[in-house]
């Protein structure tokens, strides 16, 4: 399944406050024609044929078409660039996947 960091999770209940409380968080990708993937995450009600689990009390949901492209992905929350911050995910099912070196950076995509 799929992996949270700290600042992930941090962020997510920030944003599950207020009308999104009580709803699940839904995660999905795909594969697009270029060979990339693709993410998409918000919150949702749970679907019967969803994969669920919690992390940390957060309750994530997976469409069961997502679940092998998330499968052993790990979700965080960086700052891109001085004041920019977002959510990446490291995804050895991505095509593109590299993974961080020893001192935690990522190697830049060719």
């Amino acid at each position: 399944m799929i992996t949270l960091s700290p600042s992930a999770i941090e962020q997510i209940k920030k944003s599950q406050q207020g009308d999104n409380e009580g709803l699940a968080l839904r995660l999905a990708a795909k594969m697009n024609a270029d060979e990339n993937l693709e993410y998409g995450m918000g919150f949702d009600e749970a679907k019967d044929d969803d994969a669920q689990v919690t992390i940390d009390g957060i309750h994530i949901v997976i469409g069961a078409d997502c679940v092998e492209l998330l499968n052993g992905a790990h979700m965080d929350f960086v700052e891109l660039e001085p004041g920019q911050f977002n959510f990446i995910f490291l995804n050895p099912n991505d095509p593109n996947y590299k993974p961080p070196t020893e001192d935690g950076a990522l190697d830049p995509l060719p």
